[in-house]
């Protein structure tokens, strides 16, 4: 196999304490839909035992609801949701910027119009706002806010 031709398939993997409860605010962040256990399994929980995964190895609850979302397209990358024991006590390294603004080509009002209803409709779903990033000077208009984890991320 020639490695310099393989292509990296992307997953992004956020660590948490509920994975049921960021499966639901992110498919409604990004439009996505939980990804369904494969095989006709009834959870991914059921999924992961008949690949041989001991129940010791799975957390309480564990795949029991879906633990992953997927773009309902097929164009984007898979989300999952990992449950770790740990809860986050720095900002983050990595985060996700959702671009629903339109682009700079769109009028600043229309812009700051479709940010806020976006940022309106997340923090209806459990987001806290961090800051508004508004400079007179420049036409750039975006919010940083918090999923129901803490993890922040950026809508522009």
């Amino acid at each position: 196999m020639d490695e310099a031709n393989t292509e990296a398939v992307l997953q992004i993997t956020i660590d948490c304490a509920d994975p049921a409860r960021l499966v639901a605010f992110w498919a409604e962040a990004l439009g996505y839909v939980p990804e369904p256990p494969p095989g006709g399994h009834a959870t991914w929980r059921e999924y992961w035992t008949s690949r041989g995964v001991s129940d010791d190895e799975l957390p309480e609850g564990a795949g029991e609801t879906a633990e992953s979302i997927v773009p309902p397209s097929g164009v984007g990358p898979r989300v999952w949701f990992q449950q770790v024991p740990e809860s986050k006590v720095v900002k983050n390294r990595v985060h996700l910027d959702l671009e629903v603004g339109g682009g700079r080509e769109v009028p600043p009002a229309v812009r700051r119009e479709r940010i806020t209803a976006k940022v309106d409709r997340l923090t209806a779903a459990g987001a806290t706002v961090s800051r508004v990033m508004d400079e007179p000077d420049t036409d750039y208009f975006g919010i940083v806010l918090q999923d129901p984890e803490g993890n922040e991320f950026c809508v522009g």
